[in-house]
């Protein structure tokens, strides 16, 4: 989920949309149109489609509800909260750390939900406000519905799937924010993160493997209750439990990864003396006497200052090749300001919650000011494979 754009900040986060958003937005407009189409067949086909797309619009307007409750919480634990990002399967907050206890995680996981239930009640109580009048003499529940306007239409169905969406995420399954909740009472029986980690994950991967068959069984034809059946709503249960599975395993790399590093200092693996180039040479002199000669991905560039910035592979390759004779390295590098850094004294644990914050392959690791180093995701990983009770399951 690093692809994407940002459409904005809220209290100082940046609020992002992942372009797998945009095919949902479409999928649930869809959808959602023929379901009102379905529920009120006097609606002409604008007034469908622009009420899908409000309610789906909606819809994740609550999903960020949802996560500024989480971030916010977060922060009051003094947890720094650099974006919230919106996708295929809802909203995800980027708290750059766990909580430092029990109570502090409980609180951070369960806010979303409660925010989530208590906008779906003030939604519905909202909706029961505007019925107006009704024919209740009619008793087919289809008649009853196809007589609300669509303001009403649009309460009763947001109120009810932030109700839905409040109590699936109150599901144990990790890092479903039940199954943080579940992780933060394993921790205060256990008083070890990892090992609450690890028995958290264990519960999530069973619950996605049953959301897996349970998925599978749909699509077969067997109607699961409250799921229902169907070919579609099987598909969708299988990716449910499939990114489950995979997010909870990832989850519990993570919190093994901060174990091991803990008390480590950035010294003690980053890549010292690293080769540097200077700001004035063309990209295709960089290419051939640095690229192609050497390993390495980037390359810090320095002046007569000092450093003053990285240039990657990937920095080259956004340049078209007709412009490598031309252009010149400090016209493509990323300078000292934009960049993320590090000292050799650093917890190597903190710096590596900056390498993954910020996707990048690199810090650059200043001393006094002055490059000492580079602290390379792939210096982090040799590291991890030399610990011998370094295990992700």
């Amino acid at each position: 989920m690093n692809s994407g754009f940002r459409i904005g900040k809220l209290f100082g986060i940046n609020i992002n949309i992942d372009w797998s958003w945009l095919l949902i937005f479409v999928l649930m407009t869809w959808n959602l149109a023929a379901v009102f189409g379905t529920a009120h067949p006097d609606w002409g086909l604008s007034l469908r489609w622009g009420m899908g797309a409000l309610a789906t619009v909606l819809l994740f307007a609550s999903v960020l509800a949802h996560e500024i409750a989480h971030s916010l919480t977060a922060r009051a634990f003094g947890i720094p909260v650099r974006s919230i990002t919106l996708f295929l399967f809802g909203g995800v907050s980027n708290i750059e750390r766990d909580p430092e206890s029990p109570i502090s995680e409980f609180l951070i996981a369960v806010v979303g939900p409660v925010t989530s239930l208590v906008l779906g009640a003030v939604l519905l109580i909202l909706g029961g406000t505007t019925f107006g009048t009704l024919n209740t003499t009619l008793s087919d529940p289809v008649a009853i519905v196809a007589q609300m306007s669509p303001v009403t239409t649009l309460l009763l169905w947001l109120g009810a799937i932030n109700i839905i969406l409040g109590l699936f995420n109150l599901i144990p399954g990790f890092p479903l924010d039940g199954g943080r909740v579940l992780r933060s009472i394993f921790w205060a029986i256990t008083d070890n993160i990892r090992s609450a980690t690890r028995l958290a994950s264990y519960v999530g991967r069973l619950i996605a493997w049953a959301f897996i068959l349970a998925g599978i069984a749909m699509i077969f034809g067997v109607r699961i209750p409250f799921f229902g059946t169907g070919f579609i709503n099987g598909l969708w249960l299988v990716f449910i439990g499939w990114f489950l599975n995979n997010a909870s395993v990832q989850s519990y790399r993570r919190v093994v990864i901060q174990d091991v590093l803990e008390n480590v200092r950035v010294e003690r693996m980053m890549y010292r003396n690293p080769p540097t180039v200077y700001p004035n040479i063309t990209i295709s002199r960089l290419v051939d006497e640095y690229i192609m000669q050497q390993s390495d991905q980037s390359f810090p560039v320095v002046d007569d200052s000092g450093f003053i910035g990285i240039v990657t592979i990937q920095d080259i390759r956004a340049v078209p090749r007709s412009q490598w004779d031309d252009r010149l390295v400090h016209e493509i590098m990323t300078p000292v300001s934009e960049l993320e850094t590090t000292t050799p004294y650093e917890e190597a644990s903190d710096a590596f919650n900056k390498l993954a914050g910020r996707d990048v392959r690199q810090l650059p690791v200043l001393e006094g000011g002055q490059l000492v180093g580079l602290l390379r995701r792939q210096d982090v990983m040799r590291w991890l494979s030399l610990q011998s009770d370094f295990q992700f399951a």
